[in-house]
């Protein structure tokens, strides 16, 4: 019989009036790979904060190792042997491995030598993680950066860890290499907790999961007895047609072509080189790629948003490269572009929804004022089609959830019926159900001509919706493939360098 390594009773907590938990249970067991599952929202992350000692809950009990607990601070849980690994890691770039490991520590900064070394190296043989002690962080790929945040937790003395999104930007190589490291603690009785939305990846690595929903515990299954679609059905409250449609369109033609391409970052490094692809009509080209590997300066260039420092971009056989987003619109072209930072760049929060949507039919219009009534039947129609859920079309944005604001930006764009639709991981922060309506309008885009750039993180995805990927490696593309011909892996293999493969 397993020891219960943690149990959460009746967990409530609130931010003002939102309730984010209400009533949740959990219970882990030590020697378990323990999956928390839930929709973007579903309080998954305020738990996991309660249990590293981030926030406090309003009320319930929180028990380690059978005795009750209460956390006034993260330290008060590391003490207690829980680790939290976060999706963006905290480590410091300048410092080596296990300068990052002891800053911090008792002794702290200062503790060097032969001693600290070996230990690092024990516990690196031991979980089956690969860490150079003397390495400098900036020198690391994302995967041993990665295991360098395990053994951060485990040097402390962790036994139950909570890895948050730990595949969000590994390669499918540093995916199994993770999960391997995974079932190396669970053998060592550590008691592993994943948040996590790949369910590929939960039903392969998992052993028990639990299920939220709009802040509730809706149930806790054994893996091997439950199959996908009841266990989406129990996430977001209905069933959900997981299929992807991929459409093959006749007649395509050339869109967009750039010819060596090359953009420097705000360091004046490459951070595009010498990029050159055509995206077609009737086309969805993926670009896959680990993060900062040019995706975001890729897209600025094209939308005029950033000047490259050399070569050409065609739209229609017309040089586009160094005019502004106003005059590419003055020209009549209509590029819709989703960045990665939604409130940033795509829209302004302070505003309303149907301002935000029609911020665009400002550029031609002659006079100054634009029509109220057809303006707000506009975002009616959006706000509709796409279930944003809102008070109303009057509700500033930034009082809407995440999604919702996905939402609203990518109904604005696909609402202009541009030629070319440049989207950034525009499925970011949306549940199921709202990605796979995402991944609807852009086939309904493709359908009708368009050729659409669609920068992923999810390989699954990419490879289902996509005719052709294109990946990006240290700003360089290292292939361009067609997914109905190559695997995972070898996307992968791409995305790291390790493998160059040209034209699909």
């Amino acid at each position: 019989m397993q020891d219960t390594a943690i149990q959460m009773s009746g967990i409530t907590k609130s931010f003002g009036s939102l309730a984010a938990n209400e009533n949740v249970n959990l219970t882990v067991l030590n020697g378990e790979i323990h999956a928390l599952l839930g929709e973007n929202g579903a309080g998954k992350s305020t738990l996991m904060n309660m249990l590293s000692g981030i926030y406090s809950p309003d009320s319930g009990s929180i028990f380690i190792n059978g005795k009750e607990v209460r956390f006034s601070s993260p330290k008060d849980s590391i003490a207690l042997g829980i680790g939290m690994i976060h999706q963006h890691f905290k480590l410091i770039d300048v410092l080596t491995a296990k300068e990052n490991i002891v800053i911090g520590q008792k002794g702290g900064f200062f503790t060097r030598g032969k001693n600290l070394t070996a230990k690092i190296k024990k516990l690196s043989d031991e979980y089956g993680l690969d860490v150079n002690p003397d390495k400098k962080v900036y020198d690391m790929p994302v995967g041993e950066k990665q295991a360098l945040e395990i053994i951060k937790v485990l040097y402390r003395g962790a036994r139950i860890l909570i890895l948050d999104e730990p595949t969000a930007v590994l390669t499918p190589q540093e995916i199994k290499k993770l999960f391997s490291i995974i079932r190396n603690m669970k053998e060592k009785g550590c008691a592993v907790v994943i948040i996590t939305h790949k369910l590929g990846e939960v039903m392969e690595i998992s052993d028990r999961i639990t299920i939220l929903r709009k802040g509730r515990s809706v149930g806790t299954v054994v893996t091997k007895e439950i199959e996908v679609p009841p266990l989406i059905e129990m996430m977001v409250g209905k069933k959900v047609d997981l299929s992807i449609k991929k459409s093959r369109v006749e007649g395509k033609e050339d869109l967009l072509a750039l010819d060596e391409v090359t953009v420097l970052d705000s360091e004046k490094k490459q951070a595009l080189k010498s990029v050159s692809f055509t995206l077609r009509s009737g086309e969805i080209l993926g670009v896959a790629g680990v993060a900062k590997s040019g995706q975001k300066e890729l897209c600025e260039a094209i939308a005029g948003l950033v000047p490259a420092d050399k070569g050409r971009i065609f739209f229609n056989g017309e040089n586009i490269l160094g005019k502004s987003p106003g005059e590419i619109i003055k020209m009549g072209i209509r590029m819709g572009f989703i960045p990665e930072d939604r409130l940033g760049m795509g829209l302004v929060a302070g505003m309303d929804i149907v301002h935000n949507i029609i911020l665009k039919d400002y550029q031609g219009q002659k006079g100054v004022f634009l029509k109220r009534g057809p303006c707000v039947k506009k975002a009616e129609r959006i706000v509709d089609s796409l279930e944003i859920l809102t008070p109303s079309v009057f509700t500033p944005v930034k009082k809407l959830s995440g999604g919702n604001i996905q939402k609203v930006l990518l109904g604005r764009e696909i609402d202009s019926n541009p030629k070319v639709l440049i989207t950034a991981y525009p499925v970011r922060g949306l549940d199921i159900g709202a990605s796979y309506k995402i991944y609807d309008l852009l086939n309904e885009q493709k359908e009708r001509g368009a050729g659409v750039l669609f920068v992923g993180e999810d390989l699954d995805v990419l490879m289902e919706l996509c005719d052709r990927v294109m990946v990006l490696c240290d700003g360089r593309i290292t292939g361009i493939v067609d997914p109905d011909t190559v695997t995972k892996e070898d996307i992968g293999l791409l995305m790291t360098g390790v493998a160059e493969r040209r034209q699909a």
